[in-house]
């Protein structure tokens, strides 16, 4: 007797509320012929019953990664796993921070001690550099054209320690203005530059060094003492006329102090008039009553008193 398995009831599989159901197939024979070597065999088989079932929980139906395992399982955050009788085999992964202090409370104190620690790192820096003071900043003056900044705190170097030296420059050319300030690092070194370079000579210029103005003060200016001088304006006077001829023309009227003619800067020539200033205001007068209006190499000069400044600076 031969003996053939046939199944009855195919496989199949149903999901309901996310919870996976597997059934084995169930087999039954059936007899081909009864002369069958064991006759136990000869009776049809008897339906399997299932004793146990295994169930698989996740909270979401479709995964985005096919888990081939249970390790696989217990990578995702919060996965419960149950095991054939239902109950828990694991825990939820969740993350709790150990010992008293949370994580929020560590942060906040690492960045408050990074805060202190930035502020003495500043307070360091405050006391170890001081601002010069102010009475230690000096003005050189009659600079020469072409003394840089460098140049010059080279110079002021042999007087002390040099914290600053600057050059005025014209913005739109570009050209030293013949001045600049330097800052020694003492009021006793600042004394001690005004000292060596006050009316130094620096490639044919006499230096002017004093202390500058402090910020937001302007320089008293010395009030101006004018004196009494006896100067004479002369005018229309011959273009070969120089000084010495015209000092010699008014040393007959009296003694002459100063004989100046006045010359145009680009072409050298003379520009026809200058100043005779007298010894006295009677010599003075005297050369102006025989002089004015007289012939001189064929021009008629003029001669009169010469205005003065501070009253032509009032105008």
């Amino acid at each position: 007797m031969s003996c053939a398995t046939k199944p009855i009831i195919k496989p199949s599989s149903m999901a309901t509320n996310s919870c996976l159901i597997s059934l084995p197939p169930l087999f039954a024979t059936t007899t081909k012929s009864k002369s069958f070597a064991y006759p136990y065999l000869s009776n049809t088989l008897k339906p399997i019953k299932l004793l146990h079932l295994s169930c698989t929980y996740s909270p979401c139906i479709l995964s985005p990664k096919k888990k081939t395992s249970v390790s696989a399982l217990q990578e995702e955050e919060n996965t419960l796993i149950l095991d054939g009788q239902g109950q828990e085999s694991g825990d939820l992964f969740n993350f709790e921070p150990s010992g008293e202090e949370t994580e929020e409370e560590g942060f906040v104190e690492a960045v408050g001690d990074a805060g202190e620690s930035d502020e003495v790192e500043a307070d360091e820096e405050e006391e170890e550099f001081q601002e010069p003071p102010e009475d230690a900043k000096l003005f050189v003056g009659n600079l020469p054209y072409d003394v840089d900044s460098e140049g010059l705190a080279r110079l002021f170097e042999q007087a002390g320690v040099v914290e600053i030296a600057e050059v005025i420059y014209n913005r739109d050319t570009d050209q030293s203005r013949g001045f600049g300030f330097v800052t020694m690092s003492t009021v006793e070194e600042a004394e001690k530059a005004v000292e060596m370079y006050n009316r130094y000579d620096v490639n044919g210029r006499l230096l002017t060094v004093n202390k500058a103005a402090r910020r937001g003060e302007r320089p008293e200016r010395p009030p101006r003492t004018f004196e009494q001088s006896y100067r004479i304006y002369v005018g229309n006077i011959p273009w070969g006329i120089d000084d010495a001829r015209l000092e010699q023309l008014f040393s007959e009227h009296g003694k002459v102090v100063s004989a100046r003619v006045v010359y145009d800067r680009e072409t050298g020539r003379s520009r026809g008039f200058g100043f005779v200033t007298m010894a006295s205001e009677a010599e003075m007068s005297d050369a102006i009553a025989n002089l004015d209006g007289q012939s001189l190499d064929g021009r008629t000069i003029r001669v009169n008193v010469a205005e003065d400044r501070s009253r032509r600076n009032t105008f």
